[in-house]
This record gives structure tokens, C-alpha cells and sequence, in this order.
């Protein structure tokens, strides 16, 4: 948190040190499908050596979740291709308007001038590879938001609501990912109580919390928690 000086702020812990909330999924046939691009996507993919992306995939079109487009342009010139992106279809229209200066016709192309993508409204299940993506309808606060099922793993951020039309969604999971901001109620996110709470009702083999808020520390928040949940940690990575 800018100019805060908490204990978690302040920590040596590096699991404490987090930028914003963002996935790569590698699947089985070896498509990387990252979810959101963050204002920090340059700092992650350089620490992660991420060379190639296939797709991306967006939860909603808040600026912590979005503002990182432009370094697909780096993307398009290693691929040499365009990216397709998925998301509702308020988010892709948001971001036609943040992003004008790319999707205006006469926005200059090639050269690295602006990225090159192809939007695509998701309407519902659909097959990457071998991988089934199923989108998970969620609720972040106002606003209508989407997680994401990929085969037996979920990722649920930016929410403090998931119907029962969705929890049906995501029977089975080897591994959740879901929203759990701090330990005070929260308009717009879930609080660690409500998200133990969720997490116990999905019922995934194993869940990690994340877009957690400086009040967690990590190692004092993960001692409280329940067998099979955990806080994740930038970097982290799993088998599924």
C-alpha cells in the first residue's frame, strides 16, 4: 500500500511483497491462457519467463485488471499473431473505450505501434485444446463479474457473491483460487470468514485465497486457516 508503514507493509516476508491478481493456465497441450492483464503484466511475465500466450481471458474491466493490455504488443511480435481476447460483452466494450487509440481504423499497425487483437464475446463453454474453459458468473458487489473453469481448476477473484447457478458449476475442483480481501466485511469483496465459508461449500481438494489486502500477513493468516486452505503467493505455481 502507497505510503504505508503496517507491519505487512513493511515485512521481509516475500510472500508478502504482491503485485495485482493475474493467472497463467499451461495446459495439457501446452496453450497459455492468462487471465487478466494487470498493470503489472510486464514485471510478472519477465519474473515468470513468460515468452507466448494464446489468449486472454478477462474477470471484469476494473483498471487492477486491465491497464497491462498494451504489453501485448510484445506478445504479437514473438508470436507474430494476433491475441484473441475473451470476456462479457460490457467488458470488451470497455475496453474498446479505454483502449480507442488500438481499435480506432486508422490506429497504426506493425512496427510495434499498437497491440494487434481480435475480441471475442463469451456466450459460454467452450474448448481450448484439450482444455474445457466454462465461464463461472460471480458478483462484485454492483457488478456482474466472470471467473473461469478450466478442466478441474477454478479461478474465482474480484467477488463477494457466487449463486447457486454457479456453485453447481464448480462441483469436483482439485483446486480452487478464490477472493478473500481481509478480515473486515468488504462491499465488493469477500471477507477471510466469508471466504472460508465459500470455499467449505464449493469443496475443492485444496483452495489458496488471493487479491488479499495488506491487513493479511501471510504467515500469520495462513497459521489460522483451515486443512486445505491456503493464501497464495506471487509466483506460486501448481499441478492440476
Amino acid at each position: 500500500m502507497i505510503g504505508c508503514d503496517c507491519d505487512v507493509c513493511l515485512s521481509p516476508d516475500p510472500r508478502d511483497k504482491r503485485l495485482r491478481s493475474s493467472i497463467c493456465v499451461e495446459t495439457s497441450d501446452g496453450l497459455r491462457l492468462l487471465v487478466d492483464t494487470t498493470p503489472d503484466l510486464r514485471t510478472q511475465a519477465l519474473r515468470e519467463g513468460l515468452r507466448r500466450i494464446d489468449a486472454v481471458f478477462y474477470t471484469h474491466s476494473h483498471a487492477d485488471h486491465l491497464m497491462g493490455l498494451d504489453e501485448i504488443r510484445r506478445f504479437n511480435a514473438m508470436s507474430r499473431a494476433p491475441m484473441p481476447l475473451y470476456g462479457m460483452r460490457d467488458t470488451l466494450d470497455d475496453l474498446r473505450r479505454t483502449f480507442a487509440y488500438v481499435f480506432e481504423s486508422d490506429a497504426p499497425r506493425g512496427g510495434g505501434g499498437v497491440p494487434d487483437l481480435r475480441l471475442f464475446p463469451i456466450e459460454g463453454a467452450c474448448c481450448f485444446g484439450r482444455t474445457r474453459v466454462v465461464p463461472v458468473p460471480v458478483r462484485h458487489g454492483m457488478w456482474p463479474v466472470l471467473g473461469f473453469r478450466f478442466d478441474n481448476f477454478a479461478y474465482l477473484t474480484d467477488c463477494n457473491a457466487v449463486p447457486d447457478s454457479s456453485v453447481a458449476l464448480l462441483g469436483d475442483l482439485d483446486v480452487l483460487v478464490l477472493d478473500a480481501l481481509r478480515h473486515r466485511p468488504h462491499p465488493t469483496h469477500f471477507s477471510l470468514t466469508q471466504a472460508i465459508e465459500m470455499a467449505r461449500r464449493i469443496g475443492a481438494r485444496r483452495t489458496y485465497f488471493t487479491h488479499i489486502a495488506h491487513e493479511l500477513g501471510h504467515a500469520a493468516t495462513s497459521a489460522m486457516l483451515p486443512e486445505g486452505i491456503a493464501l497464495a503467493s506471487d509466483g506460486l505455481a501448481f499441478d492440476v
